[in-house]
């Protein structure tokens, strides 16, 4: 009988999964400790775990093998030197946010395209002005986006983006889903693809090689009347950069829904730019059946487990994704 340990804390969505599971899976044993140490004590006999083993207590885990990841993209110590170089299999819930994201996403292109928040700004105002608009005008039938990060979440936006006639191109490191309506591109050619790009839209984890790859440079390699648009992990971005780039007139704007400090401070200069749409790191927020996928997502993992077949989101630990 395969024992899973569910660590804490579990949220109140959570509360009832061990339950269910347990219901679901009568050859399991399903333990859900309510401390750290009597998580630590449960691990020992423990076959699988569903949440995370810290470096303390990760030798004490002898018999594990299979860590499934609460989240898509965990804190950047989720994974440390040790846990890579084990052999449990992790994986994580990917494709849960796919079509809540890429419509968040959408919100982004269509109201820069169209100089939203300039008109916002009139509309606060009280200002009945045709003119407000002050970046140029996109037709996104003979526009272009650029999807960094073709995964779950850049398949969906692209797949949105093809539905409004949109040139999409995909820069991505493992090509997992089939994306017909896009040219697909390795990471090196990034470069030389933003000075294409009407949109440039990144939906990349924070990895070692994605920290802070968002630079003054590559912000200097896109067009002036373009827009980027974050929506993975804010910290592959330089905000700093990001402010400079917009303020020089070397991009039109930005989309952002992540960033390299959350909260972001309220002095910060991003609050004060005209054509910026900040949203607080809420772009599945609210999402009513996301809970209920990763359920089903860490149910089939464990059936799979147990009868010895494939995982589903097997994570390459050494990139963290």
């Amino acid at each position: 009988m395969p024992k899973l340990v569910m660590t804490p804390p579990l949220d109140s969505e959570k509360q009832q999964w061990p339950q269910r599971l347990a219901e679901a899976l009568p050859q399991y044993q399903v333990v859900a400790p309510q401390t750290d140490a009597e998580a630590v004590a449960e691990l020992a006999d423990a076959d699988a775990v569903y949440g995370w083993v810290s470096p303390e207590a990760l030798p004490q885990a002898k018999k594990l093998r299979w860590l499934q990841s609460p989240a898509i993209a965990p804190r950047p110590n989720f994974y440390y030197p040790a846990l890579i170089e084990h052999p449990v299999m992790v994986t994580n819930p990917r494709g849960t946010f796919n079509d809540h994201i890429g419509q968040h996403i959408m919100m982004y292109v269509l109201a820069l395209s169209r100089g939203l928040p300039y008109y916002m700004e009139a509309q606060r105002q009280r200002r009945w002005d045709k003119e407000a608009r002050k970046s140029p005008y996109i037709d996104l039938a003979s526009s272009t986006a650029l999807i960094v990060g073709v995964g779950g979440i850049g398949h969906e936006a692209a797949r949105y983006c093809a539905a409004f006639g949109m040139t999409v191109i995909g820069v991505d490191a493992r090509w997992e889903f089939e994306v017909s309506a896009v040219e697909k591109h390795p990471p090196e050619d990034l470069d030389d693809l933003l000075p294409t790009a009407d949109f440039v839209i990144v939906t990349l984890p924070h990895t070692p090689q994605t920290e802070g790859m968002w630079d003054r440079r590559r912000f200097g390699l896109m067009k002036p009347g373009a827009y980027f648009i974050n929506i993975g992990r804010g910290l592959t971005t330089k905000l700093g950069d990001l402010v400079a780039a917009i303020e020089a007139g070397e991009i039109a704007g930005c989309g952002l829904d992540v960033f390299e400090t959350e909260p972001l401070p309220a002095d910060h200069k991003l609050w004060r730019l005209s054509n910026v749409i900040l949203t607080p790191h809420i772009a599945a927020k609210d999402a009513d059946n996301i809970p209920e996928r990763q359920y089903e997502i860490l149910l089939d993992n464990a059936r799979r487990f147990a009868a010895g077949e494939p995982l589903r989101n097997v994570v390459d630990k050494t990139v963290w994704y």
